[in-house]
């Protein structure tokens, strides 16, 4: 080979080289870009599987907590301090979020946040045992019975879809363990200066968890107490009096409580509501057919009956565990067909292609699922 050529040969190589370095340095960017997205959104894309299994929101958010602290801060109620397990800061959060508790039986349940947002060590929330004949489903008394002061559980989250608005003036209104995403509320609202007022009510002053924290709060003049066993019903006559324009109303309590509020709100105000249970939609309950798009499967849902419990007897591993659109383990990928959405989970982006199959249902005749 003669000297004049070798120069090529050496530059050709080296092109070569940086060829394949450029390549490989670009998959790894690839591969990072693509882990990165399914973290993000754990159903995306879903793989074309032989076996259909169901989506379910990824674990990327858990962390492990442990209960530093157990009290009673009411008859039936039960508070805990979470603290993580590591050295870091939790995540940050605002008033009206929520936790997912994931119980050592493996069921999810969610509570609201109430304790300090500027708080990054520990988390506080607080539940009342709701028994069977209540129409409890376990979930609160695992939590009376089984989370102590040393025991370790996973939580995830943070989420919020009751966050405060800004606004000069507020109502809220709460009815017993409501209280608990209102109370950083009343926190907040006090210490930006505006102007509010609570309705409190409960069974009875010894089943009211907080109650001494926001009659100190507010005072007489902010606060109303209502005890049902001493004043009966709440009534909300009084409640719009010289409210002012553009108040921003928050409500959280049982079923009853909440229509009453819904009912008399004057038109001048904006509503904000979190339910204990998903609310009724009007219309779109009739009955319709799922299409299983992998398996060609036709499943007919009956009025009333949620996509969820059709579905358990032809694909009986379907996940799911809240049943109440809460936690998001039974989100499915929707493939076609226009959806109702009774959750109180999903983002706006979300609920354009997905469902939770446990309350959600379709406004038609038929949607396909990607299962």
């Amino acid at each position: 080979m003669s000297r004049a050529r070798m120069p090529r040969v050496r530059t050709s190589r080296a092109r070569t080289y940086l060829i394949a370095a450029t390549a490989a340095s670009l998959a790894v960017v690839a591969r990072r870009a693509l882990r990165g997205r399914v973290r993000r959104s754990p159903l995306w894309p879903l793989p074309a599987l032989e076996e259909p299994i169901s989506g379910q929101r990824g674990r990327s958010g858990s962390i492990r907590v442990l209960v530093s602290g157990r009290d009673e801060p009411a008859e039936g109620v039960v508070r805990l301090h979470l603290e993580a397990m590591d050295a870091g800061d939790l995540p940050r959060w605002e008033p009206g979020a929520h936790l997912d508790l994931v119980l050592p039986s493996g069921l999810v349940r969610q509570y609201s946040l109430c304790g300090d947002p500027s708080d990054r060590a520990s988390y506080t929330v607080a539940t009342r045992l709701i028994c069977e004949e209540e129409g409890g489903r376990g979930g609160s008394r695992e939590v009376h019975e089984q989370l102590h002061e040393g025991s370790e559980i996973e939580v995830r989250g943070p989420r919020n879809r009751f966050a405060l608005v800004s606004s000069a003036s507020y109502v809220f209104v709460a009815g017993g363990i409501g209280i608990t995403p209102l109370l950083p509320m009343l926190r907040a609202a006090q210490a930006a200066g505006a102007d509010w007022r609570l309705l409190y009510g409960g069974r009875s002053r010894a089943t009211m968890p907080f109650l001494a924290e926001v009659e100190n709060l507010g005072g007489p003049e902010r606060v109303r107490i209502v005890a049902e066993d001493e004043d009966g019903l709440p009534d909300l006559g009084g409640l719009w009096a010289d409210v002012p324009q553009g108040t921003a109303v928050y409500a959280c309590g049982p079923e009853g409580l909440l229509g009453a509020v819904e009912g008399s709100l004057p038109e001048h105000c904006s509503l904000h509501v979190e339910r204990f249970a998903p609310g009724a939609s009007a219309g779109g309950s009739g009955a319709f057919e799922v299409e299983l798009r992998r398996s060609g499967t036709v499943v007919q849902v009956a009025a009333g009956q949620s996509v969820l419990a059709a579905l358990k007897p032809v694909v009986p591993n379907v996940s799911y565990s809240c049943e109440q659109g809460f936690c998001g383990t039974c989100q499915q990928r929707v493939v076609e067909g226009e959806i109702e959405h009774r959750d109180e989970l999903l983002t706006d982006s979300e609920r354009d292609d997905s469902l939770l199959i446990c309350v959600s249902r379709a406004r038609g005749e038929r949607l396909v699922l990607d299962l």
